[in-house]
């Protein structure tokens, strides 16, 4: 990177828990990089006011009112489907190129293929960062994650947006404070930016997702002991489950973390499709991969549950499936890292022992 980023995000209009994906996770992860967030609609807030998360950082309501908060970079912060990009968000991007701001955007729209951008950009100086854009070189799976020593756990779940990258993302520290050496393998434009690097596998040519997930795996086990790679979809997901698959048999994951939201009962806006029981699901899950991989703990995102409801959904989930379960976000995350650290502890040991 020519420069770190001090981001002003562009979330108009769409600033709030679910709608601004990108957003959220820059704030969450990398709060120090942000410089303000641009959404008129909840102008004069703070992102902790409008998130739950994220103190002092200030919306602002136009650019000349981010600007003056000194950001040397504009971040699309929302990940809509389709990722289309915001029309009326053209003179936004515009403005900030001319004022030498880099662009920073996740979407599938290629922001730096746009013929009026990069000649804005062309004038000021200013760099066009299209996250989702893929390497050239992808080749196809062909099962070499196999002989991959490192644990590889990929996070799972039972619809879109749920919790996979933040899952993974929550177990690292965990990880690191027992000693692993841990790699996050980003496969989503938001992973991608909070850890500076992986494949948008959803912008990926249907032939090339495994392997651009089997190449994720590949490139991070020379120095890690364990890989957290960043789920993405579903399995049962009427539009994405093609990725989904792809990464699971790219990655060839020896476990699996399941991301669930308990008052999610249907695939979001396919309400015609519902969610089967954990149970069920888990087990589906489990026979689908290429070699045996145990779902060995449950992810929960209880956001819309006050306290006790959490607690007690994240009890029920732990009965109904008897594995660990937990909020990692809201939560200790301790009873998903322990269940990966004896997992890679008993592979270990079997590899040792063979």
């Amino acid at each position: 990177m020519p420069r770190d980023p001090r981001f002003l995000i562009l979330a108009e209009g769409s600033f709030n828990p679910l709608r601004s994906k990108t957003a959220n996770a820059c704030i969450r992860y990398s709060p120090g990089r942000v410089a303000a967030v641009l959404d008129s609609t909840q102008r004069g807030k703070t992102a902790q006011q409008v998130l739950g998360f994220g103190g002092a950082i200030p919306v602002v309501g136009s650019m000349d009112e981010g600007l003056a908060h000194r950001p040397n970079a504009l971040l699309i912060g929302i990940a809509p489907q389709g990722g289309q990009f915001p029309a009326e968000w053209r003179p936004i991007v515009r403005r900030a190129l001319d004022d030498g701001l880099d662009v920073w955007s996740g979407l599938h729209a290629m922001l730096g293929d746009d013929p009026e951008f990069a000649a804005h950009a062309r004038a000021s100086g200013a760099a066009i960062r299209d996250l989702r854009r893929p390497p050239a070189d992808l080749e196809i799976a062909r099962g070499r994650a196999r002989d991959v020593a490192a644990t590889i756990v990929l996070t799972v779940g039972t619809d879109c947006n749920i919790g996979k990258m933040t899952a993974a993302l929550q177990l690292l520290h965990g990880l690191r404070a027992r000693g692993h050496r841990v790699a996050f393998a980003g496969t989503g434009q938001t992973g991608i930016l909070v850890d500076g690097k992986g494949i948008s596998v959803d912008a990926v040519i249907g032939d090339f997702i495994a392997g651009a997930a089997e190449r994720l795996v590949l490139e991070a086990a020379p120095d890690h002991d364990v890989i957290l790679v960043e789920g993405q979809g579903s399995i049962i997901h009427p539009s994405y489950s093609g990725v989904t698959y792809g990464l699971m048999h790219g990655a060839m994951p020896h476990a699996q973390v399941m991301c669930t939201q308990p008052t999610r009962t249907a695939i979001r806006n396919n309400e015609w499709l519902s969610i089967p029981p954990l149970p069920e699901f888990i087990s589906l899950h489990e026979r689908v991969v290429l070699r045996p991989a145990p779902v060995i703990g449950v992810a929960l995102n209880t956001y819309d549950l006050d306290e006790p409801a959490a607690r007690a959904a994240v009890a029920r989930t732990a009965r109904d499936t008897g594995l660990p379960a937990t909020d990692p976000v809201r939560f200790d995350p301790e009873p998903l890292v322990a269940a990966i650290h004896e997992f890679h502890l008993r592979r270990a040991g079997t590899a040792v022992a063979r």
